[in-house]
């Protein structure tokens, strides 16, 4: 990394004290547990900060856990060993070997091919692809980044659209369409994106309210599809590209698919563990097994039959750096519940906005979530710093359960498309250099009042057909 600003470092630390030793304790917490959710906010600022890496920071609040927080060892490394922990690392390694077998290319080409003859085709096809990608793949950066990017810049190239001058005739288009729609698809599954699974841990812990793979899926799947197909509308009116018909593209697709040959054994196998372990998650609740159980058989199947080795496993250091930051964000939010940090707080916040009604707080507080992002370079860290809070004090207010947690968690998603950081594959295609930053955020500002008002009539209304309200 490189060196950071000095209040970077201060920050967390300044906010750390100033929890234990500034703002008053209320009564009904005890002093270890109020100083435990000083480290806790301290990591959260040093997430946001990142004077280090953000591994490095989570560590350091595991260590000073046990030491100032109330937590024993064993409490402390307790995250490492959650289910939905090692789901998530199941996940990254079945995705690996997706990308590595050519298996999540042909995906996409294969789209481009069918779907690809307009320049809104190739937006749509490139969409639906890494949204199929999303019910197995935690990671928009391994999707969109390692799979869709480089086929949208072939493409551009193919069109001679560069950056510069003959951004507009395809290029512009496509890295903000596409960008804005790997937002929606990483909301609509459970493992669309690596937070994803911290917000239903955190609504199971803290509400008792259980969000499975099948239950997100069928909650998104509708208000997901209009998103998909109407953003690419809207951005085709902000970007209109110069080349509006792309016959080309299928033929580059066709062309890149005969280089690849035939599927080999490795993708077929590939192929076979992706379509099981989807169709695990679906059956779970007719035989039982935990998502994180049939995903670690997968991972099983993949070194078993040698689509992966062990040093697949050892050199994903996306992965494993999720390990350790997502164990110990997990532990850490435990232990606040726990303490009844999460309930004091919901009600102390009840009480002084009562006078509202839930109805009114929580439009009131939807909005100021999604915008907040703004000031967020990463969905994980939107979620975990304000997710719980929000949705605690409004069910404290007597609002659904259900409602509150799929609103607050996919729109900290759809949040995302605001700027060029908001979450990792955002400066991977705003680097481009396609579209101005201006451009970009214009873009991203229009697509989320389109966004809140497709989940916020079609999506509340679905939820409601489904008894989540």
């Amino acid at each position: 990394m490189k060196p950071r600003p000095l209040w970077s470092a201060a920050l967390p630390i300044l906010l750390a004290l100033a929890i234990v030793f500034v703002v008053p304790r209320p009564v009904s917490i005890k002093p270890e547990a109020w100083r435990l959710l000083g480290i806790f906010v301290g990591a959260v600022a040093g997430l946001v900060a990142q004077p280090i890496a953000g591994g490095a920071v989570v560590l350091i609040a595991v260590t000073l856990a046990p030491i100032f927080g109330g937590l024993t060892v064993k409490q402390a490394l307790s995250g490492y060993g959650d289910p939905i922990c090692w789901l998530v690392m199941a996940a990254f390694f079945i995705a690996r070997a997706l990308i590595k077998t050519g298996l999540a290319r042909r995906i996409a080409l294969l789209f481009v091919r069918i779907a690809g003859r307009t320049s809104l085709g190739v937006c749509y096809a490139l969409s639906f692809s890494d949204m199929l990608l999303a019910t197995v793949i935690p990671s928009n950066a391994a999707r969109s980044g390692g799979v869709t990017l480089p086929i949208v810049r072939s493409l551009c190239e193919l069109y001679g659209s560069l950056p510069g001058r003959t951004a507009a005739l395809l290029g512009a288009f496509l890295m903000t369409a596409v960008y804005q729609n790997v937002c929606v698809t990483a909301a609509m599954f459970l493992t669309g994106q690596a937070s994803n699974p911290v917000a239903a841990k955190a609504a199971l812990d803290t509400l008792h309210y259980q969000v499975t793979w099948v239950g997100w899926a069928l909650a998104c799947v509708l208000p997901g599809l209009c998103s998909l197909a109407i953003v690419p509308l809207v951005v085709y009116r902000l970007n209109p590209p110069q080349i509006r018909r792309t016959p080309e593209a299928p033929v580059f697709a066709a062309r890149e698919l005969d280089a690849m040959g035939p599927m080999k054994r490795q993708e077929v196998v590939a192929l076979a563990v992706f379509v099981a372990v989807c169709a695990g998650w679906v059956t779970s609740p007719l035989h039982g097994l935990e998502i994180s159980i049939t995903a670690l058989a997968g991972v099983a199947a993949l070194l078993v039959t040698g689509v992966l080795n062990w040093e697949d496993v050892k050199n994903e250091k996306a992965a494993w750096d999720i390990f350790v930051w997502y164990g110990g964000l997990l532990m850490l939010g435990q232990a606040l519940n726990d303490k009844g940090l999460t309930n004091a707080f919901a009600k102390a916040v009840a009480a002084q906005f009562g006078y509202l009604g839930w109805p009114a707080l929580f439009a009131i507080a939807l909005l100021v979530y999604f915008y907040a992002h703004y000031g967020f370079a990463s969905i994980t860290t939107h979620i975990v710093a304000m997710f719980m809070p929000f949705v605690a004090v409004l069910v404290a207010m007597g609002a659904p359960k259900g409602w509150m947690v799929f609103a607050f968690a996919c729109f900290a998603n759809l949040s995302a498309g605001l700027t060029n950081y908001g979450t990792t594959p955002a400066p991977m295609f705003f680097a481009q250099d396609y579209v101005s930053l201006g451009q970009w955020w214009k873009v991203g500002a229009v697509v989320s009042v389109v966004n809140i008002a497709i989940w916020s009539t079609v999506g509340f209304l679905w939820w409601k057909v489904l008894v989540l309200w």
